[in-house]
């Protein structure tokens, strides 16, 4: 069963940051965001590794003998060689100690889906009617919510709305957990850095899915959000399930580009 991703996607400095710290991967297969943090530099170097070393990884997966197991082990373990190569390179270089990143990223593999994250760069599944997020934030206000000591309302303007529980910083402190989903052809799926998902609502979002046609979701949702100020860098890839047809290169976006 020969299918892969058909993306469209961005990355931009948005209309308040002067550089971009979001970093991403589009490939047939193979699809991934990575929010960096820890100042300009260090949030643009944390980034970057992340989703180079995805790039890497995008080749071994594309082994048809590869086992299944073996695969899930490669992804999942994905996120402790990032974290490591974070920790090595801000250990040599004490400007960038602090820094970290964000990661999430989806392989098609046939009929399925395999979702690895850690923080809050989002993944959303689009069916046409409903947008369903499949990841989960590793955030403090995720965790009050949770717990029904906020509501969603609370959230929106909470100063420490972007305080992240998981994050890949060079600590080993993650847990990373890959995630299976069924797929079909035709289904959509929205990855973004919270850029877009920290300034425009799921109603907002889902409003533009159903209004726009899927060539110009991407732009129409840029626009929305400089409408309401885009004040960091906005990452969004649309990606499409198709029958293999022509295979499309990969490409690197954001801070991964440098």
């Amino acid at each position: 069963m020969n299918r892969s991703f058909k993306t469209i996607a961005v990355s931009e400095l948005g209309l308040v940051r002067d550089g971009n710290e979001d970093a991403a991967l589009v490939s047939p297969r193979l699809i991934a965001v990575a929010d960096g943090m820890g100042g300009h530099a260090g949030g643009e170097v944390a980034s970057k590794i992340a989703i180079t070393s995805v790039k890497e990884l995008s080749t071994v997966l594309s082994d048809p003998a590869l086992d299944a197991e073996s695969r899930e082990d490669l992804l999942l373990n994905i996120s402790f060689s990032i974290d490591h190569e974070i920790a090595e390179v801000a250990n040599s270089d004490r400007a960038l100690q602090g820094m970290g990143t964000t990661l999430t990223a989806l392989h098609l593999n046939g009929a399925q889906v395999e979702l690895l994250h850690i923080g809050d760069s989002r993944c959303y599944q689009w069916n046409g009617k409903r947008l369903i997020q499949l990841s989960y934030d590793h955030t403090v206000m995720q965790e009050l919510l949770d717990q029904g000591r906020l509501t969603p309302d609370e959230v929106i303007n909470h100063p420490q709305r972007s305080l992240l529980t998981q994050a890949l910083i060079g600590d080993s402190g993650i847990d990373p957990i890959l995630h299976l989903f069924e797929v079909k052809v035709g289904d959509h799926f929205l990855l973004c850095s919270d850029g877009l998902s920290s300034v425009l609502s799921d109603f907002e979002i889902t409003n533009i899915l159903k209004r726009a046609e899927s060539t110009e979701v991407v732009k129409e949702l840029v626009a929305a959000v400089h409408e309401k100020g885009a004040p960091d860098n906005i990452t969004i890839l649309w990606s499409e399930v198709v029958e293999d047809a022509a295979v499309s290169p990969i490409e690197l976006l954001g801070a991964a580009r440098s």
